[in-house]
C-alpha cells in the first residue's frame, strides 16, 4: 500500500496520517566526517493502523531521502535496524 509521506526538514521528521492517526519517523542529523549522518532514534505507528506496512514506507522514505542527499545513516530505532537488515539494498547508507 501507498501513502502520502510528507518530510518535514525542520522537524527532522517524516509523517503520514492514516485513519486519522498519525504515524511518524524522527531523525536527528550531524555532520559527519565526510557528509552528513542520519540518525534515525523513534519510529511510531499506533496500534489502531499497525500491521499495514506504514513503519516500513517511513523508514524506506527516510533512507531514500538519505540515499537522495547523499546522507550515511545510524538505525538507533530498533524498527528501523531491523528493517534495514531485511532490506540489503540499503546496506551502503549504514554507517
Amino acid at each position: 500500500m501507498s501513502y502520502d509521506i510528507q518530510h518535514d526538514q525542520s522537524a527532522r521528521r517524516f509523517e503520514t496520517t492514516v485513519d486519522g492517526e498519525h504515524c511518524l519517523l524522527d531523525y536527528t542529523l550531524a555532520d559527519g566526517v565526510a557528509n552528513c549522518v542520519m540518525t534515525i532514534t523513534h519510529t511510531e505507528v499506533p496500534a489502531e493502523v499497525g500491521g499495514r506496512g506504514v513503519a516500513s514506507a517511513l523508514v524506506q522514505a527516510a533512507l531514500d531521502a538519505a540515499r537522495k542527499h547523499g546522507w550515511k545513516v545510524i538505525p538507533a530505532c530498533s524498527y528501523a535496524d531491523a528493517w534495514m537488515k531485511r532490506h540489503a539494498g540499503y546496506d551502503d547508507l549504514r554507517l
